[in-house]
């Protein structure tokens, strides 16, 4: 396994996803304690230490079910990545966002409280806001860290403008964006964001870098054209599809670090497979075009 440090939290660069552990959406795992304590163990027997959770998942019953089994093992040797931001109102089915100073640190004591430890490595907002203020939001995540409440802070989603400007009112203190990235999706490519990121020695955090399972069932154009090229270089390298995109995305010079969302602990080793695999250039780039949406000139 690679390990990555962000300012005072170090990370492995496989990390550990769980937005389907709980919940009424589908796929949802809704697995017991005991088998969650079970893939924790397997985890970390293969070096995966970062686990990456949100206050929104399970409506917060994620978080709960991670602090019912995470205190089984050695705070020091596990991470945990967390998120806020994202507000539901269950009676009216709407959504908004909240990036005020007092319910950033609100949302950051009762995650906590739902995980069952005293600090959260990495705390996230979890979507860019229009009526972020980004000294109001930085001056909550700052105080939250001067605290101990939380040893190092990021975004989630951000595009590079507000990224920038809360990265500034922070005095450049961000350590990550956790952004969507996959071979059908290049909204962060084209946006500039993966540029910020690169030029400001900021390594992305990549949530849904299959696309959800997407890249190799659905069969939709740009996933269909995707996954044949895929296919093919998988044959050509002596390994799955899957490690394919895993390694297509961390050989990017951003130093990205892939979240596995897939219940298997087959899916972990597929990504940690990529860690030795470097495409060589003209395959990198057959990737990069293959779903039709990029050109190369």
């Amino acid at each position: 396994m690679q390990y990555v440090s962000m300012g005072e939290v170090t990370l492995s660069r496989i990390v550990r996803g769980f937005w389907r552990l709980t919940g009424p959406k589908a796929g949802s795992w809704n697995i017991s304690d005991e088998a969650l304590k079970e893939m924790i163990a397997g985890c970390l027997d293969r070096g995966v230490t970062s686990f990456d959770a949100a206050d929104v998942y399970g409506m917060g019953q994620c978080e709960v079910q991670l602090g019912r089994v995470l205190p089984a093992f050695r705070r020091e040797d596990y991470q945990i990545v967390t998120k806020a931001g994202i507000c539901r109102n269950l009676e009216t089915g709407t959504s908004y966002y909240n990036t005020s100073y007092d319910y950033l640190v609100s949302a950051c004591h009762a995650a906590l409280e739902r995980l069952n430890c005293a600090y959260i490595d990495l705390f996230l907002i979890h979507r860019e806001d229009p009526m972020l203020d980004p000294y109001e939001a930085g001056r909550a995540l700052l105080d939250l860290k001067k605290q101990g409440l939380i040893r190092e802070a990021g975004v989630s989603n951000f595009d590079p403008f507000k990224m920038e400007g809360l990265n500034r009112a922070m005095d450049g203190c961000l350590r990550t964006n956790q952004i969507e990235l996959h071979p059908c999706c290049f909204e962060h490519f084209n946006s500039g964001m993966t540029d910020y990121l690169t030029a400001n020695r900021i390594r992305p955090m990549i949530w849904s870098p299959l696309a959800g399972g997407k890249l190799f069932t659905s069969e939709e154009e740009e996933y269909a054209k995707a996954r044949a090229v895929l296919e093919e270089l998988a044959e050509k390298y002596g390994v799955s599809p899957a490690t394919i995109v895993y390694a297509w995305l961390m050989q990017h010079p951003m130093g990205a670090l892939p979240i596995v969302g897939g219940q298997s602990l087959a899916r972990l080793d597929e990504a940690i497979a990529a860690l030795d695999l470097r495409l060589e250039r003209p395959d990198w780039y057959r990737v990069y075009a293959a779903s039709g949406q990029q050109k190369i000139r």
